[in-house]
């Protein structure tokens, strides 16, 4: 049990707990001995859920699950949602099992396979971007330009208006049709530092020349299997945003780049039972105002942007970019400080083994 990572209890008659794993105990923030001498009603708000729950467990004599229950009390924490699965310990006992899972895990899971969802919904809508709306302004732009040759000065602001605003309208689509791109891409092993650092040169050398920038890189790191390119333009993306997010009029702008290496993120691949760990991240942070809350859970569906002018596409792209490279991106925003975290596995080589830096 206590290799489990998920907290477990024992529960014996009375609601006393008879024994917890390691996980129970640091989510409790107290040793087993103490937990031993409690009962679970003392962890939990009055009138709980997980005690009717527990008490059903016994009277049915099968598993019995709930889920998003707020546990949440002033010793353990004001909100803590957990999925409850509770289940009888053996035939001739009356303890029960319960196991909890904080819904924060979940439902950053649930949130990947969301972006996910939302990126591959726009495919078949950037393509047909592409063939209905490309070739009939194409006509529409040499038309303007006949008339150009043609029209008075006056007239000749107009024509000019027509083709820059269709042109605009074309580089727009482009931009669609980079999620209609279904090619197989060349991925091998990547040092991630050398991604980072090709996009802080091109950042320091134009839109983020008044930034200053912070590095913090575990020098450990084994190279991610990625296409380079794709990976430019994801932290490319990110590393523009929050540029505009601090402004150009910010004197104390601050955009932090850092890796690290993190066990125990295991994500399935779709259509395969096979779980592969993403344990090398990327982060970029910035001291810009911060994301609006009500747009914080949507933010990678298409179309939703903060910027007055934005598109609604480059997160959308992120996201696409990242799953299609197997691993996940989380946004998480706090006032003056938002951190998007991206998570990727690593290069193995072909005997399976870890490959060096």
């Amino acid at each position: 049990m206590n290799a489990l990572p998920l907290p477990v209890l024992t529960i014996g008659p009375e609601g006393r707990i008879k024994h917890a794993n390691a996980a129970a105990e640091a989510f409790f923030e107290m040793s087993l001995r103490v937990m031993q001498r409690q009962k679970l009603s003392d962890f939990t708000p009055f009138g709980s859920p997980v005690i009717g729950l527990v008490e059903d467990v016994r009277q049915r004599g099968a598993s019995v699950s709930e889920h998003r229950i707020d546990i949440g009390s002033p010793r353990i924490g004001a909100e803590r949602i957990v999925d409850v699965f509770a289940t009888p310990l053996g035939d001739d006992s009356d303890d029960v099992v319960v196991m909890l899972q904080e819904r924060t895990i979940a439902d950053k899971m649930d949130r990947q396979l969301t972006h996910r969802g939302a990126a591959r919904s726009i495919t078949a809508l950037g393509a047909m971007l592409a063939h209905e709306i490309k070739n009939p302004l194409s006509g529409i732009r040499g038309a303007a330009q006949l008339l150009e040759q043609s029209a008075a000065d006056d007239d000749r602001l107009l024509t000019r208006l027509i083709c820059d605003e269709t042109d605009r309208i074309v580089k727009l689509v482009e931009r669609m049709e980079l999620f209609g791109e279904e090619r197989p891409v060349e991925r091998g092993p990547i040092n991630v530092h050398g991604v980072l650092d090709h996009v802080k040169r091109l950042a320091q050398s134009g839109f983020a020349r008044h930034i200053r920038f912070i590095e913090n890189y575990d020098p450990s790191l084994p190279p991610v299997l990625g296409n380079r390119d794709q990976l430019i333009q994801v932290i490319l993306n990110l590393v523009k945003n929050a540029a505009e997010a601090i402004g150009i009029d910010a004197s104390d702008g601050e955009i932090v780049l850092s890796t690290a290496f993190r066990t125990g993120v295991r994500l399935q691949v779709p259509g395969s039972r096979e779980k592969v760990s993403l344990p090398i991240e990327l982060s970029v942070s910035d001291t810009g105002p911060g994301i609006p809350p009500d747009l914080a859970a949507d933010l990678f569906d298409p179309f939703v942007t903060t910027k007055a002018q934005g598109s609604g596409l480059g997160l959308a792209l992120v996201a696409k970019i990242v799953g299609d490279h197997g691993g996940i991106v989380e946004c998480e925003p706090a006032p003056r400080r938002t951190t998007f975290r991206i998570l990727l596995p690593m290069h193995r080589a072909n005997d399976g083994r870890e490959a060096d830096m």
